[in-house]
């Protein structure tokens, strides 16, 4: 796992450097750049690890370009689901296996540990390498960083230390891909697909939504490859 978050790491770097590095340098790049540009909502589908797929609810903001192309998005994200039966099975077998229970020859299966949600509330960071495509389509690269707050429950786990085991706040990365569109004058449609890896959970997702843009401060506020 060490080893894959470098990587990414390694590759979050490269997305925000390699547009325009053959003409720009280190200078070029400065969070004074950065300004609230658009809101955007959006509905989402993710097939996660250990739980069932289930829809996820997203807003991402707009704060502009950090550097030439170079696109900062932080976005709040949510989803719910139920742990699959594997999963469960896994998790009573190692329940069983705890002394305690051994000692006192106690059998857990999954039907004990009845149904149990796992929710996760993701705030992520990302960065967009953005250029356009014909016909006024934007498109982009990206990756980034992310926090996640999973927590579980269950009628059976509830004020339990399983779901203490459950419940937890760890770091995470995602890499994604988009489109985006401008059907009216201050209005996106983008679709996106990520992959987001955490050290509990890891999924694919993809995403529709709509943002609401505001107007420009000045002409010199979109970098080129963004508009």
């Amino acid at each position: 796992m060490r080893t894959l978050l470098r990587a990414l790491a390694v590759m979050t770097v490269g997305l925000v450097l390699a547009r325009g590095a053959h003409a720009q340098d280190l200078a070029d790049y400065d969070y004074e750049n950065l300004t609230f540009r658009g809101i955007g909502f959006d509905y989402g589908y993710i097939w996660p690890s250990k739980v069932q797929p289930a829809p996820m609810y997203s807003m991402r903001l707009d704060l502009g370009f950090l550097g030439p192309a170079v696109r900062i998005s932080p976005s709040i994200s949510y989803w719910s689901s139920r742990f699959r039966t594997s999963q469960l099975d896994v998790l009573a077998d190692r329940l069983e296996a705890l002394p305690p229970l051994v000692d006192r020859g106690v059998v857990v299966s999954a039907r004990d540990l009845g149904e149990i949600a796992w929710s996760d509330l993701v705030i992520s960071l990302d960065a967009h390498v953005v250029w356009t495509a014909p016909l006024n389509v934007i498109t982009f690269l990206g990756a980034g960083g992310a926090v996640h707050a999973l927590n579980g429950r269950g009628d059976v786990i509830d004020d339990t230390f399983i779901e203490d085991l459950l419940d937890s706040n760890a770091a995470g990365v995602n890499v994604m891909a988009g489109f985006e569109f401008r059907p009216i004058q201050r209005m996106r449609i983008y679709g996106e697909g990520r992959y987001s890896i955490g050290s509990d959970i890891r999924y694919p997702a993809v995403r529709i939504g709509a943002s609401l843009m505001l107007p420009p401060r000045t002409p010199a506020t979109t970098p080129q490859g963004g508009r």
